[in-house]
């Protein structure tokens, strides 16, 4: 994929290693003289810029980028490239990083964010599933779908413990779509069966994860 990332502070520079890992072909959009600083990672492409400007994002050939990040520690900022993005040049995918959490509500298809990254509900989530045994934890929210990404953890007195996943009377908005398992990531298949200790990984709306629980028998 061909990704653009609005802000080349430490976030946007880590996001852009990590894709080149992957073998994405990455830009760097920068408005800063001081954060521009292309040898940080000189596997990217870099643009001095603001990429709240149109003519910016038109000269960098944002339209053939297959994913948009507004990775900057500005909120205002974050909202205007993703809505510019998703209007103005069809970007397939916009992912926004939310910084203040009480501004997450904006972050959502009418600003063209397809899904929302809140680090502070991320690491506060991750505490949660760390140490809830038995309770559903929300780790990600889609916004283009309005679906979450939510956690289970078996306890070890499981009434599940044995059966199948096709046992499993889960409501119609709800796919189990990975097992964790010690060190294992299993696709789940209709005969496989759940053991104390696994992760369960689902994608459901919000209004049925109360049905997901009660599936669970909790």
């Amino acid at each position: 994929m061909r990704v653009a990332i609005a802000g080349a502070g430490a976030v946007g520079r880590s996001i852009a290693a990590e894709l080149i890992d992957g073998r994405h072909q990455v830009m760097l959009i920068e408005r800063e003289a001081d954060q521009f600083e292309p040898h940080t990672v000189e596997q990217a492409d870099w643009v001095l810029g603001d990429a709240c400007e149109v003519s910016i994002l038109e000269e960098s050939g944002i339209e053939e980028c297959d994913v948009v990040i507004a990775a900057t520690g500005d909120d205002k900022a974050n909202l205007v490239v993703s809505l510019l993005a998703k209007t103005e040049f069809a970007v397939r995918r916009v992912v926004a990083r939310v910084n203040n959490p009480a501004n997450e509500w904006l972050f959502n298809d009418a600003w063209g964010v397809d899904v929302a990254v809140s680090t502070p509900r991320m690491l506060a989530a991750m505490v949660e599933e760390a140490v809830s045994v038995g309770d559903l934890v929300r780790l990600m929210t889609f916004r283009q779908s309005q679906a979450n990404l939510v956690e289970l953890t078996l306890p070890e007195e499981t009434p599940l413990a044995g059966k199948a996943v096709s046992e499993l009377n889960l409501p119609r908005d709800a796919a189990l779509v990975t097992i964790l398992r010690g060190d294992r990531v299993i696709v789940p298949q209709p005969e496989d069966p759940l053991e104390p200790g696994d992760e369960l990984l689902f994608v459901a709306t919000s209004d049925v994860e109360p049905e997901i629980r009660t599936a669970l028998g909790y």
